[in-house]
């Protein structure tokens, strides 16, 4: 029974962006493992990703060891409807840097999730010191692109060739965006 007024629409629940945990590795392996197949952009196919909740829960141990790594996940009540994952530089050198990683459920998108999980993986890394974010994004998810670009990224260049999707060769643009201060 909805509690809203007839002539309300009925809210969506609230959704909290927040750093993964262990509990969470089986959520998470079923979010992963959803976005395989429901979409041609992120980088696993169907049936590529280990099914196994305890491969998901060493890799959760391994990035929330590291000071520069962490996954932050959107959850609506129960349920991870997307996820933003850090991976710092290892070395010296670029350790001032981190690679990211987004999905959110197709069901999902269009909503400022995926706004959501950039702007909380930002404040994340200044917290942490980190001084440049990059990631890569297939040339022709324009939708992409554009979160990336309202969201301060700019394009470096571009991959030539750098996937290989349905028999066909696809170009990726790399993203950046420096933390000032």
């Amino acid at each position: 029974m909805s509690t809203t007024a007839p002539d309300q629409p009925e809210r969506a629940p609230t959704v909290q962006v927040r750093e993964i945990t262990l509990q969470d590795a089986a959520a998470f392996q079923e979010l992963c493992l959803a976005l395989d197949q429901e979409t041609e952009f992120m980088m696993l196919e169907p049936g590529e990703r280990p099914a196994d909740v305890a491969w998901q829960e060493s890799r959760i141990q391994r990035w929330l060891a590291e000071a520069n790594e962490t996954v932050l996940v959107c959850a609506q009540g129960d349920e991870l409807v997307g996820f933003v994952g850090i991976v710092g530089g290892g070395y010296r050198r670029n350790r001032h840097s981190a690679y990211l990683v987004i999905g959110v459920r197709q069901q999902y998108t269009g909503r400022g999730f995926g706004a959501q999980l950039l702007a909380a993986a930002e404040d994340w890394a200044r917290r942490q010191g980190l001084h440049r974010l990059e990631l890569t994004v297939m040339t022709h998810n324009q939708r992409a692109i554009a979160l990336y670009r309202k969201m301060g990224f700019e394009i470096e260049g571009v991959r030539h060739d750098a996937l290989r999707v349905n028999g066909r060769y696809v170009d990726e643009y790399a993203m950046a965006k420096l933390l000032a201060g």
